[in-house]
C-alpha cells in the first residue's frame, strides 16, 4: 500500500525537463550558436567562398537547439527506466554537439557541410560523418518516441502521452522530408515545391501537440472532454502536414491560392483553436496542476 502511495506521488510531481539539465544546456547553446551565426550574417553577410553560409548555420542551429529543448521537456513523462533516460540522453547530446560543430565550423570555412564539394579528405569525412549522425538522430528519436506509446507512460501523464503520441508522428514526417530533402540534393523540388516547410513545420508539433495537453491537465473537467482537444489539435496538425506534403511533391509554392495550401491553413487554424479553447477553459474554470492531475487519477481507477 505504501509503495503504491509513494509511486502515486511520483507520478504526480513529474515536471517538464525534469532531470534534463544537460539537454537543456545543449539546446541553449544552439541558440548561442545562432546568436554568433546571426551577429555575423549581420555584419559580413552569409556567404563565404566557396560554398559555405552562415545564415544556414543560424537556421539550424536555432532549430537543433529549439528540437532539443523540447525533447528535454518531454523525456520526463516518457517513463523510461534512469539507465535508458540515461544512455539516449548522453548520446543525443553528442550527437548534437557534433551537429553544431559541424554546420557551424564548416560553413565559416566556406564548405557546405552536408553536400559537400570540396575534395579535402577532412571536409569529405565531415560531411560522411554528420550523414550517420543525422541517421542516428532519427534512429535514437525514434526510441524515445516508442516509450510514449508504451502504457507505461500513460499511466504516469495520459494527456501528455496522448499528446506526445501525435508529435511523434509528426516528428517522423519531418524525419523523412529530412532524407528527402538529401536525397534531392537540396530543399527545392519542381517548379516552386520548398520542402524545408515541411521539414520544419513537423518538428514544431513538438511544442504544439504537447502544449495543449499539458493546459488540459489542468481544468477540472472529466478525462474523456479534455482529451478531445488534444486529438483535435493532434489531428489536426498532421492532416495540415499531409496538405503540405502533397502540396510540395506536385512542386507547387505554399503560398499559391489552391485548395492544399487553404486546406492546410485551415487545419493548423483547428488545431491552433484546440489550444486556444484549452487555455480558455484553464481560464475560466481551471485548478492547478497538482489537483487536475489528481482528479485525472479519480477518473482513471474508477
Amino acid at each position: 500500500m505504501m509503495q503504491s502511495q509513494v509511486h502515486q506521488e511520483a507520478k504526480r510531481t513529474t515536471r517538464l525537463f525534469e532531470g534534463e539539465s544537460g539537454l537543456v544546456l545543449t539546446g541553449l547553446l544552439g541558440f548561442l550558436l545562432a546568436a554568433v551565426c546571426g551577429i555575423w550574417t549581420l555584419i559580413n553577410g552569409g556567404e563565404v567562398a566557396p560554398g559555405g553560409d552562415v545564415s544556414k548555420a543560424f537556421s539550424f542551429d536555432a532549430a537543433l537547439g529549439i528540437f532539443i529543448l523540447s525533447t528535454a521537456a518531454i523525456a520526463p513523462f516518457s517513463a523510461m527506466g534512469e539507465r535508458s533516460r540515461a544512455w539516449f540522453r548522453r548520446v543525443y547530446i553528442g550527437l548534437a554537439l557534433y551537429s553544431y560543430g559541424a554546420e557551424t565550423i564548416q560553413n565559416f570555412r566556406g564548405i557546405n557541410p552536408r553536400f559537400v564539394d570540396s575534395d579535402a579528405a577532412f571536409d569529405q569525412a565531415v560531411g560522411n560523418i554528420f550523414t550517420f549522425v543525422a541517421l542516428f538522430l532519427i534512429l535514437f528519436y525514434l526510441y524515445l518516441g516508442v516509450h510514449f506509446f508504451r502504457a507505461k507512460a500513460y499511466k504516469l501523464r495520459p494527456e501528455m502521452a496522448v499528446g506526445v503520441r501525435y508529435a511523434m508522428f509528426a516528428v517522423i514526417v519531418s524525419f523523412a522530408a529530412g532524407i528527402w530533402i538529401s536525397s534531392n540534393q537540396g530543399r527545392f523540388i519542381g517548379a516552386e515545391g520548398n520542402i524545408i516547410w515541411l521539414h520544419g513545420l513537423g518538428f514544431h508539433a513538438l511544442q504544439a501537440v504537447p502544449l495543449v495537453a499539458w493546459l488540459v491537465e489542468r481544468t477540472d473537467e472529466k478525462p474523456s472532454p479534455r482529451r478531445s482537444l488534444i486529438h483535435m489539435a493532434g489531428i489536426a496538425y498532421l492532416l495540415g502536414l499531409v496538405a503540405i506534403g502533397w502540396q510540395t511533391l506536385n512542386g507547387h509554392a505554399l503560398m499559391e491560392g489552391s485548395i492544399l495550401p487553404i486546406a492546410a491553413g485551415c487545419c493548423f487554424f483547428i488545431s491552433l483553436a484546440a489550444g486556444a479553447a484549452a487555455l480558455g477553459r484553464v481560464l475560466r474554470g481551471g485548478v492547478n496542476g497538482s489537483s487536475g492531475l489528481a482528479e485525472s487519477r479519480k477518473y482513471e481507477h474508477m
